[in-house]
């Protein structure tokens, strides 16, 4: 079980440099762990998979071994045995819909190599800047079902999310109808996994309220034939005292989620909507009427995962990738360049120059001042490239400081950088 395999080298490629024959779940940027060769995708707290296989099916050993075996005699026509067949089958077929949920892909939205292609320019005249600022809106509109709603651009998969999409910042992903992210399945629930994530809630509701009522079953046949009071034939068999508590607990967590999801199917609301009373204030323009909206849950086909985990793909060595590419995947970067050398001649000696507001960001967006710390992708690894800047020193009565710039991929600590700061001191 692994997240990044390491890659074989396949063959040589031009100037010494090696290219990397691997598939795609080798070089996922994502922090999902993959299994089986890229077959099964699972969150990252994939451990929490195991915690919740063992609170299935211990109790439904326990149940088989101390309660289900003893009522094998409790019933005319062997309908004991129908009792423990049915509690055996109900419990694989939960801890199938667990490993399906938490197998498989939520609905991951692919995420861009480099970000699209500004739509708005800046004309706004600044002193000593000629080139125009290009910048990419955070927000677009788009029509659902007749209604206009926005929809945002995520810093970290370069790409305008599609509408109930979000971003998981467990998995850094972005998941299509993002619902949840379930510790208890270690996985996102979405767009491809919300149907088995319900049919496994509920069915481990039912297993419980099984488990709960054969247990009781047994406590009256033990009271029954040995003409004991209640509380006698419970101390005759320890382990129904401890299945009735346990399936009593269990019963209110999976019981209240399946009540509280099929009130989000009827009204065709995510967790995430709900919690963030998307449409308190608003109508929704998901929502189909109850008919409509249980068959967009339990009846309409998946689609096909957008993600083929086991294409094979060819990745250049990372020294070949820089001399190629310069560390950059924006095409805007050398104009990013000039606005900071030209910029800087006109910083009237205060030393430093707002990298948020006088950088490009890597995703073309020109003015981050406004957006929350934890919307912007500076620092983050999302393949995108960054500049920062730090005063070096400061040069005492010229108000002019030499400036280091570099890229995060280090691309531009070399000549570049050198070139710069030759040219600030001339």
């Amino acid at each position: 079980m692994y997240g990044v395999h390491p890659p074989n080298n396949s063959g040589e490629a031009d100037g010494g440099a090696t290219a990397e024959v691997i598939r795609t779940y080798q070089t996922w940027k994502g922090s999902n762990i993959f299994f089986l060769g890229g077959r099964f995708i699972f969150g990252p707290d994939i451990r929490s998979i195991f915690l919740s296989l063992f609170l299935i099916i211990a109790p439904a050993i326990v149940f088989c071994v101390f309660v289900a075996r003893k009522l094998l005699d409790k019933f005319n026509h062997h309908l004991g045995i129908l009792v423990m067949v049915i509690a055996i089958v109900f419990t694989i077929y939960v801890v199938t819909l667990l490993l399906v949920t938490s197998g498989r892909d939520p609905g991951i939205v692919p995420r861009n190599t480099h970000p699209p292609e500004p739509e708005i320019i800046d004309q706004s005249p600044e002193a000593g800047s000629q080139t125009p600022q290009l910048r990419l809106p955070r927000f677009k509109e788009v029509m659902v079902n007749g209604f206009t709603i926005k929809v945002k651009y995520c810093d970290t998969c370069m790409l305008y999310r599609p509408p109930r999409c979000s971003h998981c910042s467990i998995c850094d992903n972005c998941v299509q109808r993002f619902d949840h992210h379930c510790p208890w399945v270690g996985q996102c629930i979405g767009l491809r996994n919300y149907r088995f994530f319900f049919m496994f809630v509920s069915s481990a509701t039912l297993l419980c309220i099984y488990v709960f009522a054969f247990c009781w079953v047994y406590v009256i046949k033990i009271k029954n034939s040995e003409e004991k009071s209640i509380w006698g034939a419970l101390i005759k068999t320890p382990a129904s005292i401890a299945l009735i508590i346990y399936t009593f607990i269990c019963v209110w967590f999976v019981g209240g989620l399946t009540v509280f999801h099929l009130y989000l199917i009827s009204t065709n609301q995510s967790t995430y909507e709900n919690f963030r009373y998307r449409y308190d204030q608003t109508v929704n323009p998901h929502n189909r009427g109850i008919i409509e909206n249980f068959k967009d849950v339990f009846w309409r086909s998946i689609p096909p995962s957008k993600n083929d985990f086991r294409a094979i793909v060819v990745r250049e060595s990372e020294s070949r990738s820089r001399s190629s590419t310069g560390g950059f995947v924006n095409s805007n970067a050398e104009k990013t360049l000039s606005d900071i050398e030209m910029r800087d001649r006109k910083d009237n000696g205060l030393g430093q120059v707002d990298q948020y507001e006088e950088t490009g960001h890597g995703e073309g967006r020109s003015d981050l001042r406004g957006s929350h710390p934890r919307r912007s992708s500076w620092g983050r690894r999302s393949g995108n490239w960054e500049l920062q800047s730090d005063v070096a020193s400061v040069a005492s009565g010229l108000g002019d400081s030499n400036r280091i710039v570099g890229g995060s991929s280090g691309s531009l600590g070399g000549s570049r950088g050198g070139q710069l700061t030759g040219q600030r001191r001339q």
